[in-house]
C-alpha cells in the first residue's frame, strides 16, 4: 500500500532542513528529499577561497549554533560540514541521490515524479533555493575558444586557468572574493555594472550585522519602506580585501560588459579589452519547469507567493531571496519563514 506523506520537503540545504527541524517536532509524517551524494555538497563544491561576510553568531540555524569563535568568519566547508552535522543532530529523514523530475497535483494528493518511481504527499515545500542554472550571457557564445570561460559555480582556484589576463564579470561578493583570488596569479580585471558600494566587516569590535540587526534593517520587511530601497540598492562588498587590491593595481575596475568577439571584450564605457580567461559571476536563474502548475510564476519568472504560500493549496517556498525579510535565503534568517510555514500547516484542517 503507497504511503501518502503528510508533508515532502524539495532540498535539503539550509531551508530544507530548518523546515525539517520544525516538522520534527509535529507527528507530521515527512520526506526531505535532495539530489546531491551528501549533505551541504552545494557549499562544498564552491570556490576554495569563500569565506561568508556574515560572523558565525548569524551563520547558524534554529537549534544548533555554529561551533568556533563567534565574531569570526566561517569558511565554505565549515558551513557544509555544519548542515551535515545538523541533519544529524536531528535526525531528519533524507534521501539523497533524488532529483525531481516532475510534479502534479490531482484529487488533492501531489504527485512526485523521481528516478524511475513516484512519492506521494499532502503538502509539498519546495526549499532548493535560488540558485539552480547559471545565468550567463547569450553572447559569451562569441566568444574564441581559445580563451577560458567558466561560472562562477564552476570555479574553484586559479590553478583552472590559463596563463595570462583574467576578467571577472560581475561585481557582488562572489565576483568580489574571486577577483581577489585571481589577483595573486593573474593580470586581474572586474567588471561591474554600478559603482561598488563597501562595507567593513565589523565597526568597532561589533560585526557589521549585529549593528545592523540592532538597527532594525535584517528584520526589514519585503514591502516595507526601506525594504524596498535595500532590494533597489542590491547588496554592499563586505570588507575591503577587493578595494585594497584596487589601491595597489593589481584589480582593474571596468564598466559593464556589453559585447564580446573572439578575444575582445567590449565594455559600456566604449573600452575594449583582449582577454585569456573570464569568470562570469552574473548569478543564476530559477528553473521551476519540473512544477506542473501553470500559475505559479509571474512573467518575469519569480515565484507569485505570499509568505512562502502559494495560490496552489499544499503548495509552498522557503528559503527565497525576500521571501519576508532580508535573511529569509540566509542562514541566520531562514528559520523564521520555516516556522511561520510550521505554524500554517499546523492549521490545516487535513492535517
Amino acid at each position: 500500500m503507497r504511503v501518502i506523506f503528510d508533508v515532502i520537503v524539495i532540498g535539503a540545504g539550509q531551508a530544507g532542513l530548518s523546515m525539517g527541524y520544525y516538522l520534527q517536532k509535529s507527528s507530521l509524517s515527512f520526506l526531505i528529499l535532495d539530489k546531491n551524494e551528501r549533505i551541504g555538497e552545494v557549499w562544498r563544491n564552491r570556490y576554495d577561497s569563500l569565506v561568508l561576510f556574515t560572523p558565525r553568531s548569524y551563520s547558524s540555524l534554529h537549534g544548533l549554533p555554529l561551533e568556533g569563535d563567534l565574531n569570526g568568519f566561517p569558511t565554505k566547508n565549515e558551513i557544509g560540514d555544519y548542515l551535515e552535522r545538523y541533519a544529524n543532530a536531528f535526525d531528519l529523514p533524507i534521501q539523497n541521490n533524488t532529483e525531481v523530475q516532475q510534479i502534479t497535483k490531482l484529487d488533492g494528493i501531489f504527485h512526485i515524479t523521481i528516478q524511475n518511481s513516484s512519492l506521494q504527499c499532502k503538502n509539498v515545500i519546495i526549499a532548493s533555493g535560488p540558485f539552480q542554472h547559471p545565468n550567463i550571457p547569450s553572447f559569451s557564445r562569441e566568444l574564441s575558444k581559445e580563451i577560458v570561460q567558466l561560472h562562477s559555480s564552476q570555479f574553484k582556484n586559479p590553478s583552472q586557468l590559463q596563463k595570462g589576463t583574467a576578467l571577472v564579470v560581475g561585481g557582488g561578493n562572489s565576483g568580489a572574493q574571486i577577483a581577489v583570488a585571481l589577483s595573486e596569479s593573474h593580470y586581474t580585471y572586474l567588471s561591474v555594472g554600478k559603482k561598488i558600494r563597501f562595507l567593513p566587516l565589523s565597526f568597532g569590535k561589533k560585526s557589521t550585522f549585529e549593528w545592523l540587526d540592532k538597527l532594525g534593517i535584517l528584520k526589514s520587511r519585503n514591502t516595507s519602506l526601506i525594504g524596498k530601497r535595500i532590494q533597489n540598492m542590491g547588496d554592499p562588498v563586505f570588507g575591503y580585501e577587493l578595494l585594497d587590491k584596487i589601491k595597489d593595481g593589481k584589480v582593474n575596475i571596468k564598466s559593464r560588459t556589453v559585447s564580446v568577439k573572439k578575444d575582445s571584450i567590449t565594455f559600456n564605457d566604449g573600452t575594449s579589452l583582449h582577454v585569456d580567461n573570464i569568470i562570469w559571476a552574473t548569478g543564476f536563474i530559477p528553473d521551476y519547469s519540473w512544477l506542473d502548475f501553470p500559475n505559479i510564476l509571474s512573467p518575469n519568472g519569480s515565484v507569485k507567493h505570499n509568505r512562502g504560500i502559494t495560490e496552489v493549496e499544499g503548495l509552498f517556498f522557503l528559503g527565497l531571496p525576500w521571501q519576508h525579510r532580508r535573511g529569509s535565503a540566509a542562514l541566520f534568517g531562514v528559520g523564521d519563514d520555516a516556522q511561520y510555514l510550521f505554524q500554517v500547516l499546523n492549521e490545516r484542517k487535513d492535517l
